[in-house]
């Protein structure tokens, strides 16, 4: 959700490499709803009347995180364009490098790309199964995450 979407969607254009897909303007001209492309993810932004936005409270609430090709690349540009940097580029133990970046409306972005797979184990995490904690060995289904295990 944005206060100011159109202004929002030049900004992820310039910042991040999205391209606008859609837009739908109410009768009063606020930009209810538009969708944006980067690669092949999509995100639908916003602006319901009375909204404000993170910046506006000093909390964030949500994170976004987009997967792309070339996290490097992709952090110049945003650096580039002025994004705020909030976390600089790393790989991370479960196979993913990536940065942090604040929209100026207060979101914050985890951009990244996935490097290899990691077993959640070999990182420090719990599988979990009905909400217990159990070791790989007593999963019986070992159906990865989709974030964590991705591949090219």
């Amino acid at each position: 959700m944005y206060e100011e979407v159109p202004a929002a969607l030049e900004w992820l254009t310039r910042a991040f490499g999205f391209r606008e897909w859609l837009r739908y303007a109410e009768d009063d001209g606020r930009v209810s709803h538009a969708e944006m492309r980067l690669g092949d993810t999509a995100i639908l932004l916003g602006g319901p009347k009375g909204y404000e936005s993170p910046r506006r409270h000093g909390h964030v609430c949500q994170y976004v995180v987009v997967a792309v090709d070339d996290v490097d690349r992709h952090f110049e540009r945003a650096k580039r364009s002025g994004a705020e940097i909030i976390s600089d580029l790393k790989t991370q133990p479960w196979g993913d490098r990536e940065y942090r970046a604040k929209d100026p409306e207060g979101h914050v972005w985890f951009i990244e790309q996935h490097l290899r797979a990691v077993s959640p184990e070999d990182w420090g995490a719990v599988r979990k199964v009905n909400g217990k904690p159990r070791v790989a060995a007593q999963v019986k289904s070992r159906r990865p995450s989709p974030h964590r295990t991705r591949r090219k």
